[in-house]
């Protein structure tokens, strides 16, 4: 059985309600991890240390965390991190709401100066978008410009088109919703109302409906039994009223619901006292189960259920479409309806709304049609439903029926049942798009499935062999390995010797770099230039053994060159400048005689080797084996390390938009755009960039 990797619309209907308890905590921090995973650390009154946690990515999914099962914070925070912690810091949490019965969270957050909110989007390839009091977008981690919506920074923030909350319809709405449909009882619930495949399934069992019931042959008794279900699932919701479990399957976690359910009997279960904390626990352990290995000692990964997956939402698809189009033909036959039988709807019109403007309420109005009904009229035979919470009346015109709004005429009645069925075939246009882009993925995992088991066979046959070259641009999914270095918190590159060089960014960073990281076999490099980065090319790791090293003269190039690319030689403009090299020990902060170091210089002592006129030149890249990351330094060191490289000089592009440029050319190059943007966004690449303007070398 698949593990439940996205949460449900019941399930954030579920949680609102808990995470609404921790209103009044006031946040500290934001954190950004991998592009897809935000955490915002709190501080509550009653209880602490709040971590809320939202993921987008493969895994979506928005809980309170308890602190032990968050990891430490990464290293240097990206842009969109910085961005909230200036907008967030000491604000108020103000509390969430779901918005319809859409996997959509918006999060208010309060602060003297102004309030934010922050739209969680759990649905589809997933997205957070900050706004400001006025709702226009401040940042987003997805740019989305569609016809129907735009998400992107400076644009009034647009949710997707409401869908049915099947929470909130009344029982002649839920009726009229099923009998359009054509498919089974469970499809319908699935796809027409909003359900999805669990929920659907669950109804029927609850309600003891057979799930392949045809709709055509649904009753009376069948829509009530369902809708009584439905009910009673809504009132558990806004009550709060949860059971929580956690589902296991031969041990290992499979999914996690705010309440038991029937259609999880067979599986054992673990109880919970809230569902916050039964999320917070069943994702900390999917995280932590370990994947099956084959026997060759390699992780293979699911592909049969990933393709099982995507054909059950082509299948989805392919019914919501088949909906649309019937939802879309049956408002115009309602709107043609109306004027086919015009005098009468207009009749019916203006005898409710004369009896509404005479201050007569729907009951009396009800009645009065009742027995008009019993003496024949017409048009009081034709009202087959009086609606007073919606101020309609339904009339059945040739076994076509249609509400009627009695403040506006026939025209305009008419026209709104048109201009629906826009609206209708518009959300099939966009479930056409989204179609499309399922069957691509199902192709992608097919091919991934075939290039796994094509380099699976080369490794048993040729084990002896060294490792084939891979076409990294061209593999439809790039695997991801991103182990965790020290040397990250700094600029770094690995020198084409395979020797470590780190560079500060700051004062406090050159600070640490010799105090804590600079040991006695090392290289301390510096530009001959004032606001230049301690650069350190390192004999040996902070935990291997000190060693003398005869550093290669290439090593010792790179390490120069690095140190003149980053320090205001770039940012002057100039494309070439001198460097010095000394020993550890020629490295001091005590100052001569009065005289004053300013925090991050340090006194040089003693003879310097000199690097002159060292090209001011960087390369920045993506590295795919034997880890997956961006790189950057020197071009004759990061060239043969990564699949993909651009080289840049200084020039007329500011830092951030330089980066946005490089990121756009491996958009291009990578047949897996995904990957580029999980490994390579356009922050991470700023992080190997020289301060100041920078151009793009075309190869």
């Amino acid at each position: 059985m698949d593990a439940k990797r996205e949460l449900t619309s019941v399930d954030l209907a579920a949680l609102v309600t808990e995470l609404n308890r921790y209103e009044g905590a006031k946040v500290d921090k934001a954190y950004l991890y991998d592009d897809d995973l935000l955490r915002f650390r709190m501080r509550d009154f009653d209880r602490g240390r709040v971590e809320l946690m939202i993921e987008v990515g493969d895994v979506k999914r928005a809980h309170v965390a308890d602190p032990d099962h968050v990891a430490d914070a990464p290293g240097r925070p990206p842009n969109f991190a910085m961005m909230l912690r200036n907008r967030l810091s000491g604000a108020d949490f103000a509390g969430v709401e779901q918005y319809e019965f859409d996997r959509i969270l918006v999060f208010e957050f309060e602060r003297d100066d102004a309030d934010t909110r922050i739209v969680a989007e759990l649905f589809g390839p997933g997205n957070v978008a900050v706004l400001d009091e006025s709702g226009d977008v401040v940042r987003s981690l997805e740019t989305v410009r569609l016809k129907s919506r735009t998400v992107a920074p400076g644009s009034q923030y647009g949710f997707p088109e409401s869908r049915i909350h099947p929470l909130k319809m009344g029982y002649d709405a839920f009726v009229r919703r099923m009998e359009e449909s054509d498919t089974d009882v469970v499809r319908t619930l699935a796809t027409q109302l909003n359900f999805g495949g669990l929920y659907g399934e669950e109804l029927c069992s609850r309600a003891g409906v057979e799930k392949t019931l045809d709709i055509a042959d649904a009753d009376d008794d069948v829509y009530h039994a369902l809708y009584d279900a439905i009910d009673r699932l809504a009132e558990r919701l806004r009550e709060g009223d949860v059971d929580p479990r956690i589902y296991l399957d031969d041990d290992r976690v499979v999914d996690v619901t705010p309440f038991p359910l029937e259609e999880r009997e067979g599986l054992d279960a673990e109880v919970y006292d809230s569902f916050n904390a039964a999320v917070d626990d069943y994702f900390h352990r999917l995280e932590r189960e370990p994947e099956e290995e084959t026997s060759t000692g390699r992780e293979r990964p699911d592909f049969e259920a990933e393709i099982a997956k995507q054909e059950r939402i082509i299948e989805q698809q392919e019914g919501a479409i088949e909906g649309f189009e019937e939802e879309a033909e049956a408002e115009r036959e309602r709107a043609e309806a109306l004027y086919a039988d015009y005098d009468l709807v207009d009749e019916i019109i203006s005898t409710v709304r004369s009896a509404r403007e005479e201050g007569h309420g729907w009951d009396d109005i009800e009645a009065t049609l009742a027995e008009g009904a019993e003496r024949g009229i017409p048009a009081a035979e034709a009202v087959v439903d009086v609606n007073p919470k919606e101020g309609t009346v339904t009339v059945d015109l040739d076994g076509t029926r249609v509400p009627v709004d009695p403040s506006m005429g026939v025209e305009k009645n008419a026209d709104q049942r048109y201009q629906e069925a826009k609206r209708v075939e518009g959300k099939k246009e966009g479930a056409l798009a989204a179609i499309e882009n399922t069957r691509d993925e199902l192709e992608a995992v097919k091919r991934r499935r075939e290039e796994w088991e094509a380099d699976d066979g080369d490794d048993e046959e040729d084990v002896d062999e060294e490792p084939r070259d891979r076409d990294w641009l061209s593999m439809a999914s790039v695997p991801i390995k991103q182990p965790e270095h020290w040397y990250e918190e700094f600029r770094w590159f690995h020198t084409s010797d395979g020797f470590l060089v780190v560079g500060g960014r700051n004062a406090d960073e050159n600070e640490a770099l010799v105090k804590k990281y600079m040991e006695g076999n090392d290289r301390f490099f510096h530009a001959q230039a004032h606001g230049g980065p301690v650069t350190i090319l390192k004999a040996t790791g902070p935990s291997e053994k000190a060693r003398d090293v005869d550093f290669p003269q290439s090593s010792l190039d790179e390490a120069a060159q690095f140190a003149v690319s980053y320090s205001s030689v770039w940012k002057d403009g100039r494309f070439a400048g001198d460097a010095y090299m000394v020993d550890p020990d020629q490295v001091s902060k005590t100052p001569e005689s009065g005289e004053y170091i300013e925090k991050g210089g340090f006194v040089i002592r003693g003879d310097r080797t000199y690097f002159r006129d060292v090209s001011a030149s960087v390369a920045v890249g993506i590295q795919c084996e034997p880890e997956t990351r961006v790189i950057g330094g020197p071009p004759s060191a990061v060239e043969p390390q990564a699949a993909t490289t651009l080289r840049l000089e200084p020039g007329k592009y500011a830092q951030n938009d330089a980066a946005k440029l490089c990121y756009r050319r491996f958009k291009e190059r990578f047949t897996d755009e995904s990957f580029v943007r999980k490994i390579a966004s356009p922050d991470r690449i700023q992080e190997f960039l020289p301060p100041g303007g920078s151009d793009i070398v075309d190869e």
